[in-house]
């Protein structure tokens, strides 16, 4: 590995059989990532949302935290048959849960990282995706609240020995999703029973508040929901799964996107051109826009805004799935799991595709924290074969491959995106200098050496982000961007030839 360069503001997790390890994140100036920290055996590793500290689970009943900044242990929890660990958004929390043995035991603990010590106990019978954690938290951590039956708690964050301080009384609530910072809302999640159709039910999380939901939107034919709430929680998109397809156009059921405001004024399906599944959905950072990749293959892809009037068509093909990168600046669409991994890069702000490129069998994928680059893996026990992992520009470009016998996780390091927020100028400086250097003459011309010393040093920038290649590289130069109902009329014209 190459010498650790401590100037790298990036890092990334990579745990394999023998524990995990942390790199220096891109751009690696030897062509390899420097180890920031040396492996660590462990069974699993997961990062707090904000970056400040890692959970390491080293054993079935020893559990550590360790602090991001110094990379340094500093606390370990010994928790007897663990089944299950998970730390709070700010790293202030970790909470477990053990192998149950009666009711008198109560096997959720909720620990004070700062401290080690207990801060809430409960006991809870057995943990599925939809009750586990059993303390959810909004992302700024001033909301704290549990699922119970029929009804809501809310507790106090700074104090959990008060109990829970106020609880919502919801019938027949089976699942709920705190809105993010700032943690103003929940929304809760009923099933159909009895003739009565599902529903999703967003209240206020303040005590005073609570009376009646702040909007609410119903239907019939629903196993299952998932919430996804925009950043300034304004927002709530909910996709409604149904295991039975009653026009028998798809073996695996059918599933709508409805979209439900806080101020009560949008409640209701999201105009979608195409009929089909919803694959993937997500917010742009601002909480000012989402995507949806829908219908069936080959899918769409559109932008809309918080009216839910469609702002960019991103085109059809065989995609799943959609990523926005954390300065909203970039998205991917990509066809991953049983798709051929086909991938398309955009520049939103520009409405332009800056690239294709495909990453076969990749298993998780996710933009850094700057922006700037964009990551995929493949992993086990998904994939016991061709485990690896791939960095590409934002542009598609391939800029980093490393394979490995055996990998079973590649996480970017959380960080704020308001550390990076010059990124963007940067990008455009290098663009304008690589279309000049387009219009000079040959290499080794006076005209080039008469380029000002600063253009010069910007385009040796340029050449660290070289140009995309598709997914099977021509010998042809590549075609002129095309919107992409050109490219559908093109497909069509083509099938009726």
């Amino acid at each position: 590995m190459a010498v650790v360069e401590p100037s790298s503001s990036l890092e990334i997790l990579v745990r394999g059989p023998e524990g995990f390890f942390i790199w220096n994140g891109p751009p690696f100036p030897s062509g390899e990532p420097g180890v920031k920290l040396d492996r660590v055996p462990c069974t699993s590793a997961k990062f707090s949302d904000d970056g400040s500290k890692l959970m390491v689970t080293k054993s079935d009943s020893v559990i550590s935290i360790f602090d991001c900044k110094t990379l340094t242990e500093i606390r370990s929890f010994d928790v007897p048959n663990v089944l299950a660990a998970v730390i709070s958004p700010c790293g202030t929390y970790l909470q477990t849960f053990q192998k149950c043995s009666s009711p008198q035991h109560k096997n959720v603990v909720l620990w004070k990282i700062e401290n080690g010590e207990s801060a809430y106990q409960l006991f809870q019978k057995n943990m599925t995706k939809v009750t586990w954690p059993s303390v959810h938290f909004s992302s700024d951590e001033t909301v704290a609240c549990r699922l119970a039956t029929n009804e809501i708690q809310f507790f106090d964050p700074r104090d959990f020995s008060k109990g829970f301080v106020n609880r919502l009384r919801v019938p027949g609530v089976a699942a709920l999703e705190l809105s993010k910072a700032p943690g103003s809302y929940v929304a809760a999640f009923v099933p159909e029973s009895k003739g009565m159709p599902a529903s999703v039910q967003i209240y206020a999380c303040g005590k005073d508040l609570q009376s009646q939901p702040v909007a609410r939107r119903s239907f019939f034919r629903c196993s299952t929901v998932q919430l996804s709430w925009n950043s300034g929680s304004t927002g709530l998109l909910v996709v409604v799964q149904s295991d039975v397809d009653k026009t028998n156009q798809s073996y695996y059921g059918e599933s709508k996107l409805n979209y439900l405001t806080t101020d009560g004024v949008h409640e209701g399906l999201v105009p979608l051109r195409k009929e089909g599944p919803i694959h993937d959905v997500q917010w742009s950072y601002s909480g000012k826009e989402f995507a949806v990749v829908y219908g069936f293959m080959p899918a769409m892809a559109t932008v809309f805004d918080k009216k839910c009037n469609p702002l960019l068509e991103l085109g059809t093909g065989p995609y799943n799935t959609i990523r926005w990168n954390p300065l909203g600046n970039f998205i991917c669409l990509a066809g991953f799991g049983n798709l051929p991994g086909d991938m398309a890069f955009w520049d939103y702000r520009e409405k332009k595709q800056l690239g294709t490129t495909r990453a076969e069998l990749s298993v998780t994928s996710e933009w850094s924290p700057d922006g700037r680059y964009f990551m995929t893996a493949t992993t086990a026990p998904r994939l016991q074969v061709d485990n690896g992992v791939k960095v590409f520009h934002h542009n598609g470009s391939l800029y980093f491959k490393k394979m490995f016998d055996r990998l079973y996780q590649v996480d970017w390091k959380p960080e704020s995106v308001e550390k990076f927020g010059d990124i963007e100028d940067l990008v455009k400086a290098v663009g304008s200098v690589k279309i000049d250097e387009a219009k000079l003459p040959g290499k080794g011309s006076k005209a080039t050496q008469a380029v000002p010393k600063a253009t010069q040093a910007v385009s040796k920038a340029a050449q660290a982000i070289p140009k995309a290649t598709p997914a099977n590289p021509p010998a042809a130069k590549p075609a002129a961007y095309r919107p992409p109902h050109a490219k559908a009329a093109a497909v069509v014209q083509a099938e009726g030839a």
